[in-house]
């Protein structure tokens, strides 16, 4: 399932994309442009122009477009991938299949000097979108203060992972990273957002910011430490202890009793 480290390394790969002109936009699903959009505006909006820069922020990819042209904004839901002339920004999907079917490219553009870009999803979860409202979208984890984790925690009484997971406020962390993050912090995902102590959000904070970058640097979401160990019999990498598991904030998590309090 696409995180952030997923979709920085999208981002990473749209740069073989750039300052390249767009002579075809294809966009055969019209469930999968969003806000109101159609295949003719797209087309209208994007061929011609040529991909300028590639930003991020949380589990969004925005690639500015030519002469001031929209902002293509590319959301992955749970099973999308980034190709860029054939190549995947990321091999291996958590929960996805790892077949390549043209079947399931819902967006594509083709440029000039033959190479293109797609967007391959088979569960169709994703979208198209242009000029995103970027205001919405949260603070970019990788952005997010000491203070700013502490305005979000605020007096909020939901759950902690669910409070982190919301994009609205915290952008970037999703099912996996929250449960990679909160084991590495030894803190409970079901506490009422509010109930940290100021020396807790510091600690959750630096594990925040290390966590990312970790998963960043691996190669995906799914290379986290907790991640062999959640399933069914599964115990604690750190003390051995059997995990538990529940729904919290309407997402399967796993967590250890034992040290995260």
């Amino acid at each position: 399932m696409p995180e952030l480290p997923e979709v920085e390394a999208y981002r990473r790969l749209a740069e073989r994309a750039l300052l390249r002109p767009i002579t075809e936009v294809n966009a055969p699903d019209a469930w999968f442009l969003k806000q109101g959009l159609n295949a003719a505006t797209v087309v209208d909006a994007l061929r011609g122009r040529s991909l300028v820069a590639a930003r991020r922020t949380g589990k969004v990819l925005l690639i500015d477009t030519s002469d001031d042209g929209p902002v293509l904004g590319l959301r992955f839901g749970m099973t999308g991938r980034l190709l860029v002339d054939g190549r995947a920004g990321v091999e291996h999907l958590v929960y996805a299949s790892q077949r390549d079917e043209r079947a399931w490219d819902r967006f594509a553009l083709r440029f000039e000097d033959g190479g293109d870009l797609r967007l391959r999803d088979p569960r169709r979860l994703g979208g198209v979108f242009l000029d995103l409202d970027e205001a919405g979208l949260g603070t970019d984890v990788a952005d997010l203060t000491a203070a700013g984790l502490r305005d979000v925690l605020g007096t909020s009484v939901i759950a902690l992972k669910a409070r982190l997971m919301d994009q609205a406020r915290v952008a970037g962390v999703g099912n996996l990273t929250a449960d990679e993050v909160l084991w590495r912090a030894g803190l409970d995902p079901r506490r009422p957002a509010r109930s940290l102590s100021p020396a807790e959000v510091r600690r959750l904070h630096r594990h925040l910011g290390a966590t990312v970058d970790d998963l960043v640097d691996r190669g995906g979401c799914h290379t986290g430490d907790l991640m062999a160990a959640r399933l069914p019999g599964g115990s604690c990498p750190k003390d051995g202890r059997p995990l538990s598991r529940a729904t919290v904030g309407g997402r399967t998590t796993w967590w250890c009793p034992h040290h995260q309090r």
